[in-house]
């Protein structure tokens, strides 16, 4: 089969196309055709930082997380799922688990669900990775209706999510942009739109919350915006993050009683622990998704699986407004 792959890590590492063996198929996996997958930053940051990051794929590796496709043979054990069905999931690309630049993977079925009927296949790739630590974060702070809700970078592959997601569960939305592509974005995905360019913390926690502060804060930001978070919360508030890999003062958050959430998505990927918690997740999306709550944005543009380099760098260039997607393998049903 047709894969992309890193034969080496650092600033100027490229994807080469190679023709590798197809997979075979084991117990309690299933072997999927992949129709689309989607670059997150975590898969930019291993092809730059390789072996400074402990959770990179030994070379030559075949990188990319997620991945929505078609159900091709079932291994021994398996009885959810059968061929022809099409799953989403965010399954490998890290440690030891092959990744989903390529035609075929055979992916852990804790890993997986049946993806939203609503979406195309290509829709679906772009949201588990997202998706899941955007409702990872919200029910860890336990999110309740008519709460206010801040979501710092609403327009970004997390923060667009973790908005439409609180707005489902009934919260009052508001979101940090830095620009009017980004604030209009989280004005048409239904949360009030901060210019945090133009508008200081205590500015918009007086107008917003009449000085009291959000009772929950998902960051999806993190590290020295931490701090605009802390300040932002409501006393014994919730704070979520994607980002805590810094060093902070945390006595503002002592003297508010905060609690601090970190998401790491990939602990069940990368340490086989409770992997069926993020199948349990995926089909809650699913219904989610079926039933209005949330839509992925996608980025204008279309890449093949060939051009896995320059999906990359449309992500890092910062530039685009929403997931950036593949289509491994296009079909009519890849959207």
């Amino acid at each position: 089969m047709k894969a992309m792959v890193i034969n080496r890590y650092g600033e100027n590492a490229t994807f080469e196309v190679a023709e590798v063996e197809k997979p075979s198929v084991k117990v309690g996996h299933v072997l999927v055709k992949i129709a689309a997958s989607s670059v997150n930053t975590v898969d930019t940051m291993i092809r730059t930082m390789g072996e400074e990051l402990p959770l990179s794929p030994e070379t030559p590796a075949i990188l990319g997380m997620d991945f929505a496709g078609t159900v091709e043979a079932v291994g021994e054990g398996v009885t959810n799922y059968a061929v022809g069905d099409e799953v989403y999931g965010c399954a490998g690309g890290l440690a030891d688990l092959p990744g989903m630049l390529a035609e075929y993977a055979v992916v852990d079925c804790n890993l997986i669900a049946r993806k939203p009927k609503s979406l195309s296949l290509r829709e679906a790739a772009a949201l588990p990775l997202v998706a899941i630590t955007a409702y990872e974060g919200l029910t860890r702070a336990g999110i309740q209706a008519g709460q206010k809700v801040l979501v710092h970078g609403g327009s970004g592959g997390v923060g667009h999510v973790a908005l439409q997601l609180a707005k489902y569960f009934g919260a009052d939305v508001y979101s940090t942009g830095g620009g009017e592509p980004q604030l209009k974005l989280i004005k048409e995905l239904g949360a009030t739109g901060i210019n945090y360019k133009t508008e200081s913390v205590e500015d918009y926690v007086a107008r917003h919350t009449d000085g009291a502060g959000f009772e929950i804060v998902f960051d999806s930001v993190g590290g020295a915006n931490l701090t605009n978070s802390f300040e932002a919360a409501a006393l014994n508030g919730q704070i979520a993050t994607t980002v805590s890999m810094c060093e902070l003062d945390l006595n503002p958050a002592h003297f508010k009683g905060l609690s601090l959430h970190v998401v790491f998505m990939l602990i069940p990927m990368l340490h086989n622990f409770r992997r069926e918690e993020h199948a349990k997740i995926l089909t809650r999306l699913a219904e989610i998704v079926d039933d209005g709550g949330l839509k992925p944005v996608l980025d204008e543009n279309h890449y093949s699986l060939e051009q896995a380099g320059e999906a990359h760098a449309r992500l890092e260039s910062g530039q685009a407004m929403g997931k950036v997607v593949i289509d491994n393998s296009p079909s009519p049903n890849a959207g």
